[in-house]
């Protein structure tokens, strides 16, 4: 099926024609006359350059005013239907917030049996749990100091992941405000169903900053029905070696003291979640194929129209016919230029 979205643009077809009746310019009448001994042969050159050209310039107006149809067509978004796709719902609202603070760039993670930062391996593993999703409805906030949401609740699961793996430690502040980034998700996920709010809650840390606690923002989440997973990340032990890199002087470190295992296990357990431990890259992994395994709460499947855009077609249309007649202007010009030399050289 063919329509066009903005129809109602075609109401601006006269407006070259309104324009030049209550906008033309005055013309001043000035009785003083300018006498040119040569206005007879004057004459003659204009006369003859009107007769040869009339018909060209005729033409080109004519191609004017279709180029300024085309303009307009294009401009009124011109689709076809190319068909309905119904696309299955499970219910599920899943919000991910993930913390991007600094202590998220800290390099104790086992990947391969390598060390990799704890952002590059919530990346690797939280953009494959995302591909899975196929019919849920995914959001992302990325929290530091401050939350921001990065991406609303949405089917498109590759805008998530792209935004995901595009963040990088500090783009929102060096502390952490676990409340107040409940909080935005609580705001995202309070108009849709209750039986399918679900927030996912990524941290290496404790509560540094943010007007509202967690647990204050937990008991909201709770009376919105939106359950919390909440997931901390961070090794038990990192070895801090010596001098020059080598054994001597070599001493281990808790990595993860500053996670508050206490309040994120509270928050879950307070709004029908869980609490995760990720020690390592093969944890997390666990961790989210266990979130994979959430029961979905069954949902009417949604359906939206595909529409195959068509305006280029009127505009490429006009820029030819605009070339063309831009040409065609410049043959005249030259062939005016030609005559008047041709006449004053006799």
């Amino acid at each position: 099926m063919f329509k066009f979205e903005w129809i109602w643009l075609f109401l601006a077809l006269p407006l070259p024609i309104l324009i030049q009746k209550y906008f033309k310019p005055a013309v001043k009448n000035d009785d003083q006359a300018l006498k040119v001994p040569f206005y007879q042969q004057l004459t003659k050159i204009s006369n003859d350059i009107s007769i040869s050209n009339t018909s060209k310039l005729s033409k080109n107006l004519i191609l004017a005013w279709l180029v300024w149809l085309l303009l307009i067509t294009a401009a009124a978004r011109p689709v076809f239907l190319i068909a309905n796709k119904h696309l299955p719902s499970t219910g599920r609202d899943l919000m991910f917030a993930v913390d991007i603070s600094d202590s998220m760039q800290i390099a104790d993670m086992d990947a391969n049996k390598q060390k990799v930062d704890r952002l590059t391996v919530t990346k690797n593993v939280l953009k494959k749990f995302i591909k899975n999703r196929v019919g849920d409805r995914l959001g992302l906030i990325l929290f530091g100091t401050y939350p921001y949401l990065q991406a609303p609740l949405t089917f498109d699961r590759q805008t998530v992941e792209t935004l995901l793996l595009e963040a990088h430690t500090g783009m929102a502040g060096t502390q952490t405000s676990i409340g107040d980034a409940i909080g935005l998700a609580i705001k995202h996920l309070r108009n849709r169903p209750e039986n399918s709010r679900v927030l996912v809650l990524l941290t290496d840390g404790a509560n540094t900053a943010g007007e509202m606690s967690p647990i204050q923002a937990a008991k909201i989440a709770k009376q919105e029905n939106i359950k919390i997973y909440t997931i901390g990340i961070g090794a038990d032990e990192l070895v801090i070696p010596g001098i020059f890199g080598s054994s001597l002087g070599s001493h281990t470190v808790n990595p993860s003291a500053d996670l508050d295992e206490k309040t994120l296990t509270e928050m879950a357990n307070m709004t029908g979640g869980k609490y995760y431990r990720a020690k390592n890259l093969h944890d997390l992994t666990d961790i989210y194929k266990t979130l994979d395994t959430l029961e979905p709460a069954l949902q009417e499947d949604e359906s939206f129209r595909i529409n195959e855009p068509l305006f280029y077609y009127p505009l490429v249309i006009a820029l030819l016919i605009s070339l063309f007649i831009t040409i065609s202007q410049l043959g005249i010009l030259n062939n005016i230029s030609w005559r008047r030399k041709k006449s004053w050289s006799k």
